[in-house]
């Protein structure tokens, strides 16, 4: 039977440094048999993918004895390569007897790139705009796309298909930018330091996921000067502002491709002389063509093609580069792992030239570090291309331990991504518990489930139950808890702090209820802020778990000898954590403390229960 210490890659005892390395650093691996099985020699094999898997093989030299166990010991030289390295071993006896252990990955990033830190210390705030604050209806006339606007702001969206059986996602609220500003007291009570919006650049759809024209701000949310003096705003209360950068395709409605004529230029679908025209990809001219998912009112865009990359990247007047001088201090690119890397990588330098602590922060919903899409292995986290990503991964683990009772899934899930990533990417992720993609997470908490099995009618129209209210908002104060605690940046999408229902799209992206807002999770949103903002070990400590088992999870975060330590319990029985020392709540009150000197200290955790906690 395979003794599995023999080699553990989360012991620095087996493997330094821990998790990925900076290219040019040693990586020095140790193997540790039991000595009584005998082996007399060991092999270490490191495939380079991006080298066309060049294979090295490696003696890995016996090295002393740590009690009852043989060491063999070697190094593996990182220098000039970036990408992933995958590695395993060999054991040998004498009498021809092999031991291969498992091939493990190893990611070599470029460890002279530098990552601001701002975004991945602070509270996020993810706002749908046009759902979030309005001042007043908009007339939507002259605007493009056919919109009507909801004159009550507690109307329900439009989500069933019209004659052609199509949701055109037309129906509009009027949230602007100016009813941002007229909040920007409310979230920073929140304790946000970031502000990310879904696209605001004109488009025919509320979503604006199709984009018409990149350089205006879309006339129902206000200017671009509106814009610039909202960053400007933002910034004094001291915040950083994101954008949603659609760069993977547009909008049949868009004065690039201009499908229905609504802008007054030539687009690609009009004329093959319009310069746009090089900027899709036509199986039949006009009427076929590449679309995102297959979705023919989002024509996809060759990322290729040079006068692409110059509007959008590349030139001195580039989108990437004016929105950025116009104010923001960020983008969020969607859907990323179909964004090519070269692209990524031009976008990433063009941002950093305009202001070198630009955040650019990617889609993807698995564990980056490995991702392939369209066959391509890709370099998100390398350094130079991705500073981080939306962590779907965090959000999954944590409904399992909330739902199933699996804490320890929840710790060896995050492990690996601490293992693969790059120090940079861990601290700068996205830790969402909910986005405008995703069944709003109090319904989700609540039924204990998306209800997929159920009809898009019941869906559109169902609420909680008092009972289920109450479950999910005891589920999401343990959630967020551990969220506001976690590495990477607590991300929220606007209106779950105001205890807001509802299921997948539109019903996730209702109106923000202004007045009718849960104050108790409104309050327990602004106590994390503010322990976010206040509390320097949960703004860039190190985790260490303390246990992570059933319906318990528990992890301190340090910083320079100061710990706080996030304890939950999600069961419905209560139970002890055992602790080292004294602990006190944010107010100073002793919550744990040594039964005499020297003794344990012990933490009782009922059901339902989560601390947020320091040490003495």
């Amino acid at each position: 039977m395979t003794d599995t210490s023999i080699f553990d890659p989360r012991d620095l005892r087996c493997k330094r440094p821990f998790g990925a390395a900076a290219s040019g650093t040693p990586v020095e691996f140790t193997l540790r048999p039991l000595r009584r099985e005998g082996w007399s020699r060991a092999v270490l094999r490191a495939r380079f993918e991006f080298w066309e898997n060049e294979i090295l093989t490696i003696p890995l030299r016996w090295s002393g004895l740590d009690g009852d166990r043989d060491l063999f010991s070697g190094a593996l030289d990182t220098t000039g390569y970036l990408g992933l390295v995958w590695y395993s071993f060999q054991l040998e006896r004498l009498d021809g007897k092999t031991l291969e252990l498992p091939e493990r990955q190893l990611t070599v990033y470029d460890g002279a790139a530098e990552v601001p830190a701002w975004f991945g210390e602070g509270v996020t705030y993810q706002i749908f705009p046009d759902r979030f604050r309005r001042t007043s209806i908009p007339d939507p006339t002259g605007m493009v796309g056919g919109r009507s606007v909801h004159t009550g702001w507690f109307e329900e969206p439009v989500w069933r298909p019209d004659e052609r059986g199509e949701v055109r996602n037309r129906d509009f609220f009027g949230g602007s930018l100016a009813g941002v500003m007229e909040k920007l007291d409310y979230l920073q009570s929140l304790g946000v330091e970031t502000l990310y919006f879904c696209p605001i650049f004109e488009g025919p759809e509320n979503h604006r996921y199709g984009t018409g024209d990149y350089e205006k701000v879309d006339p129902m949310l206000g200017t671009n000067e509106d814009f610039s003096l909202l960053c400007a705003a933002a910034r004094a209360k001291g915040m950083h502002v994101m954008l949603d950068g659609v760069f993977n395709h547009q909008g049949f409605v868009s004065k690039y491709f201009n499908g229905d004529g609504s802008y007054p230029g030539l687009g690609a679908h009009q004329s093959r002389e319009s310069p746009y025209y090089p900027w899709y990809r036509f199986s039949h001219w006009p009427d076929r063509y590449e679309s995102w998912w297959g979705i023919y009112s989002l024509p996809a865009v060759n990322e290729g093609e040079q006068s692409y990359v110059d509007y959008i990247v590349d030139s001195e007047d580039s989108i990437v580069r004016r929105w950025l001088e116009a104010g923001a201090d960020g983008w969020r690119l969607d859907v990323a792992d179909e964004l090519p890397d070269e692209f990524v990588g031009k976008l990433h330098a063009a941002a950093r030239a305009v202001k070198p602590d630009a955040v650019i922060i990617g889609e993807v919903w698995e564990d980056g570090s490995n991702k392939v899409a369209y066959g391509v292995r890709r370099k998100h986290l390398l350094g130079g291309y991705l500073d981080g990503l939306m962590n779907y991964p965090f959000r999954n683990a944590l409904l399992s331990w909330l739902l199933s009772r699996n804490a320890g899934a929840f710790r060896e899930t995050m492990e690996t991504l601490r293992e693969n990533y790059p120090p940079f990417a861990f601290y700068s992720a996205m830790n969402s518990l909910g986005t405008h993609d995703t069944v709003r997470i109090l319904t989700l908490l609540g039924m204990g489930g998306d209800c997929g099995g159920e009809s898009k009618e019941w869906r559109s129209s169902y609420r909680l139950t008092p009972e289920q209210r109450a479950l999910g908002a005891a589920r999401l104060r343990l959630a967020s808890l551990v969220q506001y605690a976690f590495p990477g940046s607590p991300t929220t999408y606007y209106g779950d702090e105001a205890g807001m229902e509802g299921f997948e799209d539109p019903f996730n992206r209702r109106t923000f209820p202004w007045g009718g807002e849960d104050k108790d999770l409104t309050a327990w949103y602004t106590a994390l802020g503010r322990a976010r903002k206040e509390l320097p070990p949960l703004r860039r400590g190190d985790i260490a778990y303390v246990k992570a088992e059933g319906a318990v999870l528990a992890f301190t975060r340090t910083w320079q000898g100061d710990s706080v330590l996030c304890a939950a319990n999600a069961g419905d029985r209560p139970t002890n954590l055992t602790l080292e020392g004294t602990w006190v709540d944010l107010g100073g009150a002793v919550i744990a403390a040594p039964n005499h000197p020297g003794g344990p200290t012990v933490l009782r955790l009922p059901p339902m229960t989560g601390y947020l906690l320091r040490r003495l």
